[in-house]
């Protein structure tokens, strides 16, 4: 590093280092490899790069989520497997579950 040292601080003030070309030396480096330099040298630019690690490597499908279907979920339900909802401020499932409820002909009434 100390002999490419206006390189690496050039790719290290880069907006976004992950996307930048790394120093001659390291240039050829796996994505791994380069996810490390950026968890030890860049740890902000971390996350964009996972993301890029995760496609490449594992496909789109885990990048991705689906959007929730309350329909799907409860054909997955018995009385041995309930469902359990995580909340969080300003998500209310209340809605959902009553349509699910009032499709299969039950109300709160």
């Amino acid at each position: 590093m100390e002999s490419e040292a206006l390189q690496w601080r050039k790719w290290y003030a880069e907006e976004k280092a992950e996307a930048a070309e790394l120093p001659r030396a390291f240039k050829d480096v796996s994505l791994f490899h380069r996810l490390l330099l950026l968890r030890a040298l860049r740890p902000d630019r971390l996350s964009g790069a996972l993301t890029q690690f995760v496609t490449e490597n594992l496909g789109e499908p885990f990048i991705e989520q689906t959007p929730f279907d309350i329909f799907t979920t409860y054909a997955e339900m018995n009385p041995q497997t309930p469902i359990f909802f995580v909340l969080f401020p300003g998500v209310d499932p209340t809605p959902e579950v009553e349509r699910v409820g009032r499709k299969n002909g039950v109300s709160i009434q």
